[in-house]
């Protein structure tokens, strides 16, 4: 029951982990978090190795004291890990070597946990191995629900006070292994593990977020405000308030009002949204003045189908010119429950609007299951005003790659178009990419002139491009020039587009922006894509990652035109991987490989009690890792996806554990269960993604 417990308090305590530097940096670091736990549990290991009489002649002893320094490490770890001289920032990484040395440190402070508990766990294989299927299945079962406990307590707790929570687990499971007579040290480590843990949970560190966050710049606005707090395993959500924050995006220079104040709502310190009042009939709404308003310049707009909806501008927008049926989905009920609840009056009661449906699921599901179909819809924003530096390079992005924009254009009336709104960005990437994704859609659709379908009109900071599945008429086409002349707004893809009419309001450096839209329209699309110093090949629902543009070979080409500072700042997210994977494999050398150097003994069976080993573990965690990427799409949360994934795995190695513990072995069985393992993957593998 005691291994069961700390096991359960390990995993739980790796999501935790994975929240906590979602919300102070970036989603990058679930990776660190797991390859840290590994290297933990590696290292203890090695440990167990050397040690091994040292700690079996003393497990009485050592087995609780393990666990009682396992909780005092939980729940000193977060606080430790943000005090100023350890705490680091994704984006000062590649600035110097002092943040690079300050994420070694934190390595250090997350290792210690992990480490302790494999210690203890690790002991208690080695002095019961007569019953190791029995104790390996407690392992993997109490590791199972350790899952689930991190997602239970997201929806009470705040994200700091979580590990302090949890390590309460560790100290139970100690003084369940506490024999009648503790000794001295015993009473010791007790009550230091229970006087970190008391003191965490009273006072729970303050969680500081990168200066970089979006929230982080916002709470530099005057009377920055925050209204409401809310955690959940979909994040945590915070409602901001200051009266210089307007929303505004890629605003019309002819707009005649002065830009309302708005209130606004970050996950995770990222921004979400903003909260917009239903606006009266005749009044001037700044979203009529933007980009986003270029499907209305066509008529018939009487149904529209808003994806990701967030907190609910292009909903608004839909409401004031008038759709008839509107249809929005949003995967977070959290923020459904705020809107509906909390934040009803400051959006005027939107949710109950008689021509709104909203749907609380993932949008692609809605595509898939979804039996109607609309004259608009609308995908989110894509990237952010001034960019991110490439942060979201590994992040998933389902609803802008190929499959999706298929499933889009499937549910579109006949003269019905999507509209998706970019901020322009230099030099262009999300801009092309998004184009190449939308022609090879067409493609697949044999739509071989997609220069006909697509029409893209440019302010001075987003671009809206706006697909057809049917030739743009000229009367459509007149009314798009119409809207921009109106609005001080340039076409920048028409069917019959003039150059001179490109850069009319909006004028660019050159003409380079251009020749690559058009490029992208012609039959060859191919050789471009392919020269391009970025990867703007469309992604898919295979390599679903949207923001990764590095090229390796381009890199030198990179460094001659932006110099060698800048280029990290174009793919931060993609080398901050590189990065943590450098130290974790250093780490692991030291920590694991070089020690077993010293190791004497028979070496007879090592080589193959290596491959052995490496390659179940290996194969084991690439399983895992393509299950998570691929659960993320039907979940729509990877939180939800690296829960499930692990738990049902670790379930499912625990009954086998058990099994195993009460089958003879034979060469025979053990070809069966691995040609078992390759069915099983191989089935997976053709029917899982349909």
């Amino acid at each position: 029951m005691a291994i069961g417990l700390l096991s359960a308090a390990v995993i739980a305590y790796q999501l935790a982990l994975m929240q906590i530097l979602a919300i102070t940096q970036w989603h990058h670091f679930a990776y660190m978090v797991i390859s840290v736990a590994l290297l933990g549990f590696g290292a203890a290991g090695t440990c167990l190795s050397l040690l091994k009489k040292a700690l079996t002649n003393r497990f009485d002893q050592a087995f609780p004291i393990l666990m009682f320094l396992c909780g005092a490490a939980m729940a000193a770890g977060i606080g430790l890990s943000q005090h100023p001289a350890i705490r680091f920032d994704s984006y000062l990484l590649f600035a110097g070597d002092l943040h690079a040395g300050r994420l070694m440190m934190t390595y250090g402070l997350f290792f210690v946990p992990f480490c302790l508990a494999a210690l203890a766990i690790g002991l208690a294989f080695t002095q019961y191995s007569h019953c190791i299927g029995i104790l390996y299945c407690w392992n993997m079962t109490g590791s199972a629900a350790g899952g689930l406990i991190a997602l239970g307590l997201m929806w009470i707790f705040p994200p700091g006070k979580i590990p302090a929570i949890l390590a309460i687990i560790p100290f139970i499971s100690g003084l369940m292994a506490v024999s009648r007579k503790p000794g001295a040290w015993i009473m010791i480590t007790a009550t230091l593990s229970l006087t970190c843990i008391s003191a965490a949970i009273l006072r729970p560190p303050t969680l500081v977020p990168s200066e970089f966050k979006s929230l982080s710049r916002a709470m530099q606005l005057p009377d920055a405000e925050m209204l409401l707090e809310k955690n959940s395993p979909y994040g945590f959500l915070q409602v901001f308030s200051s009266p210089a924050l307007r929303y505004a995006p890629g605003l019309s220079l002819t707009y005649p009002e002065t830009v309302p104040v708005r209130r606004a709502v970050f996950n995770n310190g990222d921004w979400v949204g903003p909260l917009m009042a239903r606006q009266p009939e005749n009044a001037t709404s700044v979203m009529d003045f933007s980009t986003a308003s270029l499907p209305y310049a066509l008529e018939g707009r009487r149904s529209a189908l808003v994806l990701n909806m967030s907190t609910g501008p292009h909903v608004v927008q839909a409401i004031h010119r008038g759709v008839d049926r509107i249809t929005a989905v949003e995967p977070n009920p959290v923020l459904l429950a705020l809107l509906e609840t909390e934040l009803s009056g400051e959006v005027d009661n939107l949710l109950k609007h008689p021509a709104l449906t909203v749907k609380n699921t993932d949008s692609r599901t809605w595509l898939l299951t979804d039996p109607l179909f609309y004259d608009l819809i609308v995908l989110p924003t894509i990237d952010t005003f001034g960019g991110t530096s490439g942060l979201n390079a590994i992040q998933e992005h389902y609803l802008f790659t190929k499959e999706a924009f298929g499933d889009v254009l499937r549910k579109l009336t006949p003269k019905g178009v999507l509209s998706i709104i970019c901020w322009m960005d230099y030099p262009p990437r999300h801009t092309l990419k998004i184009l190449s994704t939308i022609v090879e859609s067409l493609a697949e659709r044999g739509i071989d002139n997609p220069g006909n379908v697509i029409a893209a009109v440019r302010s001075w900071g987003t671009i809206t491009f706006m697909v057809k599945k049917t030739p743009f008429t000229p009367e459509e086409i007149q009314n798009i020039r119409e809207f921009c002349r109106k609005l001080s707004f340039d076409p920048a893809l028409l069917p019959d587009i003039q150059s001179l009419e490109r850069a009319f309001f909006n004028v660019l450096l050159d003409d380079l922006f251009f020749n690559a839209l058009d490029q992208l329209l012609s039959p060859n699309r191919a050789e471009f894509i392919a020269a391009y110093d970025f990867n703007i090949d469309p992604s898919t629902d295979d390599r679903p990652y949207f923001a990764q543009f590095l090229r390796w070979k381009s890199l030198p080409n990179l460094v001659d035109h932006f110099g060698q500072q800048t280029v990290p700042f174009f793919e931060i997210g993609y080398l901050v991987v590189f990065l943590t994977l450098f130290q974790t494999s250093l780490a692991a050398v030291v920590l694991m490989i070089i020690p077993l150097f010293h190791k004497t003994g028979p070496s007879h069976g090592r080589t193959r009690i290596f491959f052995y080993f490496s390659g179940i573990g290996i194969g084991y965690i690439f399983v895992e890792m393509a299950m998570i990427q691929r659960f993320g799409l039907y979940f729509g949360n990877t939180l939800h996806a690296v829960a499930t994934v692990i738990s049902a795995m670790l379930m499912a190695s625990g009954m086998g554990s058990y099994a195993s513990a009460r089958l003879t072995s034979s060469r025979i069985k053990s070809s069966v269960v691995l040609a078992g393992i390759i069915l099983l993957l191989l089935v997976d593998s053709v029917f899982l993604t349909p």
